[in-house]
């Protein structure tokens, strides 16, 4: 068939090289007016009749912080499943949430609350119950119920918090409140049920993701923790990736696979600078100007002398009234000096205020630009911090920020020692198999984080709110982010089975996929 409908601009800079001078309006034209004829859409090697999606949340269409029936629709499974459709492809059954508030009951309790939508006034992303609250609007309920089991008949196989290893794992229904819905039994796992839809095809996305997503999220904190990749049988990557990719080329079906990025290169982790304490910023400067004379002569400056004394002289240096200053935070890996807090204050404060200054900052420093602070941690700082007495309990300036907000250079090593293990488990696997195509999902993000990638009449990049790629919760991508991974999967395909989705024009338009959602969207 011959398609002339709109032609990204990635695929005009394949499809007609001889036009240089043109513009896409220009290209668009000659196509629609039949000065241009693409070539005919063929598959090539690959049996699209029955495409399988199984992953993690990205496959699921997971964005803005929540999972929505208008989020699924634009998953690149079912982005992809478009393009197959021209070709061959079967019908693409998703199992749809139950409205479009983003959240997930168990039991008739909330387990996963609303999705964020973008607050014009604040300017940052917010809870759509309290955005619409806030605008005296009323609050739609949450209505998935994870109880009510709708089946396992269906093609997108995606598990919003997966691991690699839980794919495999038999019985983890019970603990997934969004497999919990559609499990087959209750000894099932996602794979098996998978595989029960006879693929002829399938997508393997972000495996090894929330392996070491989980430990990013929650600052290295010790409560999740990286996932091994030579871990044994049932809790290792290497092994459930290499089990993934035999069960699902066992019958023959063909399949593409993305490898781990870096999730550093996420706005999650880039947002909230270290230096966050800026008295001309007008958000924070009104509350810390007139403290920090105090905060200088009873906190910072005690503890720059010990610290200096220490040998650390740049643990600490006294606040400025003009300049941005780092946020107060705990380091695991600093040493600890508690002791020597103690011993240093107790003559002036006495022993049980001194022991509790050596309790509060024996393992504090400022932060410096190779700390990355968490996105969630935003709503945390200059907050108070509970069951702390004053005046050392403001998070960030005179409370340390615990573990869990930051992750620092050793925290953010492990993660990429993890994820180079991972990838090149993955390339490994891949390589080794004819039937299995890569997309190199960690070069994709690193690229968007450093200079933006062109798609279509667009530009996007990783930058939260405004950079088009990236949703609200600063690690999901948006549909036009999904719309791009779905174009580079079909890209994987036509470069290891023979088809020419992209030579043919049949690519996903950007510009019908949104980056954000309204709040009002029932």
């Amino acid at each position: 068939m011959k398609n002339i409908k709109y032609i990204a601009l990635a695929v005009l800079a394949v499809g007609f090289m001889a036009c240089e001078n043109d513009t896409l309006e220009d290209l668009r034209d000659r196509v629609n007016e039949g000065e241009e004829v693409l070539p005919e859409l063929t598959s090539g090697s690959v049996d699209l009749s029955n495409y399988v999606a199984i992953g993690a949340s990205f496959t699921a269409g997971y964005t803005d912080g929540g999972l929505f029936i208008a989020s699924q629709e634009n998953s690149f499974p079912n982005i992809l499943s478009k393009e197959f459709a021209k070709v061959g492809g079967g019908t693409f059954t998703q199992p749809l949430m139950s409205d479009n508030s983003g959240g997930i009951l168990v039991g008739g309790s909330v387990a996963r609350g609303y999705r964020l939508t973008f607050n014009p006034t604040t300017s940052r992303p917010e809870s759509l119950d309290t955005f619409l609250t806030g605008l005296g609007a009323p609050v739609p309920s949450i209505t998935t119920e994870a109880g009510i089991n709708i089946g396992s008949d269906f093609n997108n196989f995606g598990i919003p918090g997966a691991k690699s290893w839980h794919l495999v794992a038999p019985g983890y229904a019970a603990f997934n409140p969004y497999y919990a819905r559609i499990a087959s039994g209750p000894t099932a796992s996602v794979l098996s049920d998978a595989m029960n839809q006879n693929p002829t095809f399938f997508t393997l996305s972000e495996v090894g993701g929330n392996d070491v997503l989980g430990y990013a999220l929650s600052g290295g904190d010790g409560t999740d923790n990286i996932t091994p990749s030579d871990g044994p049988p049932g809790v290792g990557f290497d092994q459930s990736f290499g089990a993934l990719i035999t069960t699902l080329t066992s019958g023959g079906a063909k399949g593409v696979a993305t490898n781990v990025p870096y999730v550093k290169d996420l706005p999650h982790f880039t947002t909230v600078v270290y230096n966050q304490l800026d008295p001309n910023d007008a958000s924070i400067g009104p509350l810390l100007i007139p403290q920090i004379p105090a905060l200088n002569a009873q906190l910072y400056g005690p503890l720059d002398a010990i610290f200096t004394q220490l040998g650390e002289p740049d643990r600490m240096n006294l606040l400025s009234t003009t300049e941005a200053n780092p946020l107060l935070i705990i380091d695991e890996n600093a040493e600890d000096r508690s002791a020597q807090i103690t011993g240093a204050l107790t003559p002036v404060l006495g022993a049980q205020t001194a022991t509790a200054f050596g309790f509060i900052f024996g393992k504090a420093r400022q932060a410096t630009s190779d700390d990355l602070i968490v996105l969630s941690a935003s709503s945390a700082i200059a907050s108070i911090a509970p069951g702390v007495p004053a005046p050392v309990n403001v998070t960030g300036i005179s409370y340390p920020m615990p573990d869990k907000w930051v992750l620092t250079p050793e925290e953010q090593l492990e993660i990429k020692e993890a994820t180079d293990a991972y990838n090149v488990t993955i390339k490994s696997i891949t390589d080794s198999n004819p039937n299995v195509a890569l997309v190199d999902l960690n070069s994709i993000l690193t690229e968007l984080a450093s200079t933006g990638i062109p798609f279509g009449n667009f530009t996007m990049n990783a930058n939260l709110v405004t950079g088009g790629a990236v949703s609200l919760d600063g690690f999901h991508l948006t549909a036009r982010g999904y719309s791009y991974m779905a174009y580079k999967f079909l890209e994987a395909i036509d470069t290891s089975f023979g088809s020419n989705f992209i030579e043919s024009g049949n690519i996903p338009n950007p510009g019908d996929y949104p980056t954000n959602y309204s709040p009002t969207l029932q």
